[in-house]
């Protein structure tokens, strides 16, 4: 007896099933894809019980006729290839959402499945699958317009030990609504709307024109996302890269809404995540992950999209040069923002200041303000700062003898003229339309961080030798991963070396940075290099230690500055890349418009 069967039709299509129908969310992706290739124009999706008990799907699209409704729910039967000249079909060639024909034939193996359909001669036909047996085809009430109606009762009732590894209806509600978002970004001008259990969970209005994909992105990721992000269209060898990407200061505490399509297509591709890290390392701390949504076009022979039963991954023919264009693509429409920050802080910050209650102050005794503060050493006084005391000298809107009420002159640069310093921590600018608040710490970091920058690109971070080396004691193999990169660090300015079993003597130390806690730079330093992948060389992770130096010998919080220093810091912040945020994603400064302001205080 042979020991080879040949497996029934049935199970055949359950387990294609297995493949292409992994929950509710893949029903659905499934049937909103074909309604997409069927130029349909408006798509409409419910669903109940997380889509476990009913998912319906209609579109306004081009419709099926009677023979074609039959062909639909056999296998391998599909309308998005041709054969080409020669007979051959070109698998490479694909220019459509979906093309395997197993959609239909593997959801109606596992569930109840109906289909109505009207073609462009008016007719209207209907046809049922049960389990993997189809129903004769017969004629139906019409729509009144072409399209076609899916309903899918009763997921995976032919297989009952599938639904015991679905997830709660929330969780299958919340898949669900994820594809139908990255499907509705791919295609703005489709309008988009989604029921769950009888309540509209969204409704996308079609859009068309220049704007359309940003709002459709602004529907789908938020308002914020159109109002601080940049716009990106770079295009290398055939390779078009565009899209939209958040401001570094518009960021999240995950990836998740990192967004990539292919050919119109939604991909879920580890290219682009390396990608960003890579464009993004000079302005986001490793836990911040920005916003962003990019579209991939190029000829369908460059890349392979059925390498994955879900068409959810991609393989590009080089992908080397696809990473090379989204990493410049991000770092040139970054360098265009300019010292340009996000408006969410500003935006919240208004929108949470109240008319505080006067009473609430009767009756507390009053502070003495003429007390005598404690002394502070001057921001001049640190040979680091000696750029911005030089600064000083070279504008004629700062003369030795001027104080901060005779600034006026200067009002009209972008971050204005400073008038005061708060807690010897922010600086306040007034301009023509407003004021800025910054951040003395965060905005010098980001200031020396590019100074450091540009000295690594030319030959090196100058070095002071200490008069007195500092030995620094710590653990032996954080001491081991520092000394097996001296020469890298070297170039850096810290000139490190052995001072016995988990001791490191630190010799000279970079002369941008000045005075700083040099024991405290180094353990940080280390604890970094444990971060690092042991595969890559330090040289190309040496924007990350220039962060961690940066911050170190920045101008701390609670440095008295006097209005030269200060006006001297925001013209460096006008003339410095990226000068809007720190090297961690944070804002350096806040704008307040004016008529914000007087809005807060009833004047408007």
């Amino acid at each position: 007896m042979s020991r080879i069967h040949k497996l029934p039709t049935e199970t055949i299509n359950q387990i294609a099933a297995g493949e292409v129908v992994e929950r509710p969310a893949s029903v659905v992706k499934e049937l909103v894809e074909n309604a997409l290739d069927a130029d349909a124009t408006q798509i409409d999706i419910a669903v109940e019980e997380g889509g476990k008990a009913r998912i319906v799907i209609q579109d306004n699209g081009h419709g099926m006729s009677v023979d074609e409704i039959k062909l639909a729910v056999e296998r391998h039967a599909t309308s998005k290839l041709r054969a080409c000249d020669d007979g051959k079909w070109d698998l490479l060639a694909i220019s459509t959402m979906g093309f395997r024909g197993e959609a239909l034939p593997s959801i109606g193996s596992v569930a109840r499945m109906q289909i109505r359909s009207q073609s462009e001669n008016g007719e209207c036909w209907e046809l049922r699958v049960d389990g993997g047996k189809i129903s004769t085809a017969k004629p139906c009430p019409p729509f009144g317009h072409n399209g076609t109606r899916i309903e899918i009762s009763d997921l995976f009732y032919a297989v009952p030990a599938r639904l015991k590894f679905l997830k709660t209806e929330r969780s299958e509600n919340m898949a669900i609504t994820d594809v139908l978002k990255r499907l509705a970004m791919a295609r703005p001008d489709v309008e988009f709307s989604l029921l769950s259990n009888g309540r509209k969970s969204f409704s996308y209005p079609a859009y068309s024109g220049e704007k359309a994909s940003l709002q459709r992105l602004s529907d789908v990721l938020g308002k914020g996302f159109g109002e601080n992000s940049i716009m990106l269209d770079h295009s290398r060898e055939g390779i078009n890269i565009n899209g939209f990407a958040g401001l570094p200061t518009f960021h999240q505490s995950s990836g998740r809404n990192q967004y990539m399509f292919v050919n119109g297509r939604p991909v879920r591709d580890k290219l682009l995540h390396g990608a960003v890290r890579g464009a993004y390392r000079d302005f986001l701390a490793r836990d911040r992950h920005p916003v962003l949504a990019l579209f991939v076009d190029l000829d369908p022979h460059l890349v392979d999209v059925n390498v994955h039963p879900a068409k959810t991954e991609v393989r590009f023919r080089d992908p080397g040069l696809v990473r090379g264009l989204i990493v410049g693509a991000l770092r040139h429409g970054l360098a265009n923002a300019g010292h340009r920050a996000s408006s969410e802080t500003a935006g919240y910050a208004l929108g949470k200041m109240q008319v505080p209650n006067m009473s609430a102050f009767r009756g507390q005794p009053q502070r003495n303000w003429q007390q005598t503060l404690p002394t502070q050493t001057s921001f001049a006084e640190n040979p680091a700062n000696a750029d911005f005391a030089n600064l000083t000298a070279k504008h004629e809107y700062a003369p030795q003898d001027q104080t901060l009420e005779d600034n006026s002159a200067i009002n009209d640069m972008p971050l204005g003229a400073a008038r005061a310093q708060l807690h010897e921590t922010y600086i306040i600018a007034q301009t023509n339309d407003g004021i800025v608040i910054v951040d003395q710490h965060a905005a010098h970091e980001r200031l020396v961080y590019e100074q450091m920058k540009q000295a690594l690109s030319r030959d090196g971070v100058t070095s002071q030798n200490l008069l007195i080396p500092d030995i620094i004691e710590m653990e032996e193999d954080a001491a081991d991963r520092l000394l097996a990169r001296s020469s890298e660090l070297e170039k850096l300015g810290l000139v490190i070396e052995s001072f016995g079993n988990g001791a490191i003597a630190v010799r000279a130390t970079p002369a941008l940075l000045g005075q700083m806690n040099t024991s405290q730079l180094v353990r940080d330093l280390a604890e970094d290099l444990l971060q690092f992948d042991a595969a890559h060389s330090l040289s190309e992770k040496l924007e990350d230690v220039c962060s961690t130096m940066a911050c170190h010998g920045s101008v701390r919080a609670g440095r008295r500055l006097n209005a030269d220093e200060m006006n001297a810091l925001l013209r460096q912040m006008e003339a410095t890349p990226h000068s809007g945020q720190c090297n961690h994603g944070r804002p350096t400064y806040v704008e307040l418009k004016l008529a914000d302001i007087e809005r807060l205080f009833g004047r408007r």
